[in-house]
């Protein structure tokens, strides 16, 4: 079955100004994929790796993407195509608290 990345997008401001009753039911939702075995996740500090020409590893501390939300957490889903997962991901939190989420199908080579 196709595997497809999730990237929630959300802050506190607009996750407060969700009725906690449909916060409720988005949290319940997660709760539900993750029973499915869906791999879940929040969002931790984001860290940068480079290795230019193998040359040597250089980190920094920040994210290297820049939205006007931030990231609020991940996941790995398994669906039928893309239509089943935005169905997935359409009553989760970020999605159903004035935030965003973005679908990447996963390509493997």
């Amino acid at each position: 079955m196709p595997k497809f990345i999730t990237i929630g997008y959300g802050d506190q401001a607009g996750y407060d100004r969700t009725a906690a009753p449909l916060r409720d039911a988005a949290h319940a939702h997660d709760a539900d994929l993750r029973r499915q075995g869906v791999l879940m996740g929040i969002a931790g500090a984001p860290m940068q790796v480079r290795n230019h020409d193998a040359a040597g590893v250089e980190t920094t501390t920040a994210p290297y993407m820049a939205s006007a939300l931030p990231v609020a957490g991940f996941a790995i889903i398994e669906a039928a195509d893309l239509a089943e997962a935005i169905a997935l991901v359409s009553r989760t939190p970020c999605a159903v608290a004035q935030g965003v989420v973005e679908v990447w199908p996963l390509v493997e080579p």
